[in-house]
C-alpha cells in the first residue's frame, strides 16, 4: 500500500535547567556557587533513505519527539545533551510547515537531511550569577522551551522516466519487460492502483522508470485516481506517452492521446513542456489491412512528437523506444534548472526568533490580573521564591516590560492579586 502524504507532530527536546549547588568550604558563604549549565534538548531531523518508498511509517504514528536536555550538576557539570531524533522518510519527501503551509525541505538525495525543530539552549547555572554583592546566589536559569510544530509530508517519487497513459494500455507491460520491477498485469482497468519504479539498464547506464497510474477523464479533478498520482509525474524528467494504437477497447488512439494530454494540462501547464515521446503499444493487434497506426503517427507527428511502435510482450520496439528515452533523459539532463525557483521557503531562522518573546500579556479576570509570555515564562521557571534578589529579578522584568504600568490602567492597586501560570501574588507598592 502507497502511502505517500501524512501529518505529523514533532517536538524536539527541552533545555535542560542550571544548577543551583554550593560548594563545602569554610569561611565562603554557602561554600560558593558551583551549579552547572544544563544540557541542550535534541534536535528533531528529518533524514532521505532511499530504502524507504512508502510513508506508512507515519500512518499511525503521529508524534515524535527528541529526548530534553539533562539538569546542571554540583561541582559545575553541565548536563548531558540531549539526543537528537532522526526520522527516516523516503528519496523524494517534501517537509512542509502546516502553520505556513511554507516548504521547510525537499529531500531529493540519499542521506539528505534537514533540522525541523531545534531543541532548546540549556539553562546557566548559578556560578554564573556570582558577584561582588550577591556572593551566593540561590537561583538558576531555566533551560529553553521545546520546539514544537505539526507538519505535513508528502512523497513524489523522484523518476527519470514515466509512464502515462489509459489504463489497460500496456504501461505495466512495458514496464515489466524494460526493467527488474514485476507489476502485477491482468487485462481489466486498474491493474495498477500505485506507481511502480523499476530500473532500465541500457548503454552501460541505467535510469529509474516509473509507471504511473491511475489517468482517466477527469482526473485533474479528482476523479478515478487521478490527483492521487498526477503529482508523481511533477518529479519526472521525461514522459512516454503510452497508446492503445490497435484500437482494442474501441477507442480511436488519436482521442486517448488528447484526453491524457488535457487532463496533464488541466493539472499543471507545466507538465505539457515537459520532454516527450509516444509509444504506439499493442502492434501486434492490428489488422494486417489497417491504417490506423500510419494515421496516428501522422497525427502525432504533426503535434511535434516522435512516434515508436511497440508489441511489448514481445519485446518488439522496446530497445528504441528506452534508446529514445535515454536520448531524451540526457538532454534534459544538461539544461536541468532549479524547479524552485521563486519558491517561497520556510524561513528556519525568522521562525526561532520568536517577535513576541519578550512580550508580557496581561488579562483580567474576576478581579485577578494574570501575565504570561515566553520569556517570562522562562524567567518564572527560574525564580527561587525563598531568595529576596530572586524574586526582585522577577519583579524588575515584569515592570520593565510595562505590564506593571498596563495593570494600573487597568485598574491595579495594592493589595490585588497577580497570577503567573497559577502561582498567586499579592501586590507591593513598593518592592
Amino acid at each position: 500500500m502507497l502511502v505517500d502524504r501524512a501529518r505529523i507532530k514533532i517536538v524536539s527536546g527541552k533545555g535542560g535547567n542550571g544548577a543551583v549547588t554550593f560548594r563545602r568550604e569554610p569561611f565562603v558563604p554557602e561554600g560558593g556557587p558551583d551549579g552547572g549549565d544544563g544540557g541542550k534538548g535534541g534536535d528533531v531531523i528529518f533524514r532521505a533513505n532511499r530504502n524507504l518508498t512508502t510513508l506508512m511509517d507515519f500512518k499511525y504514528r503521529k508524534k515524535f519527539k527528541a529526548e530534553d536536555g539533562q539538569d546542571g550538576m554540583r561541582k559545575k557539570c553541565f548536563g548531558k545533551n540531549g539526543e537528537d531524533l532522526i526520522i527516516d522518510v523516503p528519496v523524494g519527501t517534501m517537509i512542509i510547515d502546516e502553520e505556513t503551509g511554507l516548504l521547510m525541505a525537499d529531500l531529493i538525495t540519499d542521506g539528505q537531511t534537514v533540522t525541523a525543530a531545534k531543541g532548546g539552549k540549556g539553562g546557566k547555572g548559578n556560578v554564573h550569577y556570582k558577584s561582588s554583592v550577591r556572593q551566593a546566589p540561590d537561583f538558576a536559569e531555566a533551560g529553553d522551551f521545546a520546539k514544537e510544530r505539526f507538519v505535513i509530508l508528502e512523497l513524489k517519487m523522484i523518476a527519470d522516466v514515466g509512464l502515462v497513459g489509459f489504463p489497460n494500455v500496456g504501461k505495466s507491460s512495458l514496464l515489466s519487460v524494460s526493467t527488474n520491477a514485476k507489476p502485477k498485469i491482468e487485462n481489466y482497468h486498474f491493474t495498477t492502483i500505485e506507481p511502480n519504479l523499476g530500473v532500465v539498464e541500457i548503454s552501460d547506464t541505467e535510469f529509474l522508470m516509473a509507471d504511473i497510474a491511475g489517468i482517466i477523464e477527469g482526473a485533474h479533478n479528482g476523479q478515478g485516481l487521478g490527483l492521487d498520482f498526477l503529482k508523481h509525474i511533477e518529479r519526472t524528467r521525461v514522459l512516454i506517452h503510452v497508446v492503445d494504437v490497435s484500437g482494442s477497447e474501441g477507442r480511436d488512439p488519436k482521442d486517448d492521446f488528447e484526453k491524457i494530454m488535457k487532463e496533464l494540462g488541466e493539472y499543471s501547464p507545466k507538465m505539457l513542456k515537459k520532454p516527450m515521446i509516444v509509444c504506439a503499444n499493442k502492434t501486434d493487434l492490428i489488422p494486417p489491412d489497417s491504417t490506423i497506426y500510419d494515421e496516428f503517427k501522422e497525427y502525432i507527428n504533426a503535434r511535434g512528437y516522435d512516434v515508436y511502435p511497440v508489441s511489448a510482450p514481445a519485446k518488439k520496439g522496446v530497445p528504441e523506444l528506452l534508446y529514445a528515452a535515454l536520448a531524451k533523459l540526457n538532454e534534459v539532463r544538461e539544461n536541468e534548472v532549479d524547479e524552485y525557483e521563486g519558491v517561497e521557503w520556510f524561513d528556519f531562522e525568522k521562525d526561532d526568533i520568536d517577535k513576541d518573546y519578550r512580550v508580557v500579556n496581561v488579562d483580567k479576570k474576576n478581579g485577578v490580573f494574570y501575565l504570561s509570555g515566553t520569556q517570562l515564562h522562562k524567567i518564572f521557571d527560574s525564580t527561587n521564591f525563598n531568595d529576596t534578589t530572586s524574586l526582585r529579578y522577577l519583579y524588575k522584568y515584569i515592570e520593565k516590560s510595562g505590564a506593571i504600568s498596563k495593570m494600573k490602567e487597568m485598574g491595579l492597586k495594592e493589595g490585588d492579586t497577580v497570577s503567573i501560570y497559577n502561582y498567586e501574588m499579592e501586590y507591593i507598592e513598593e518592592f
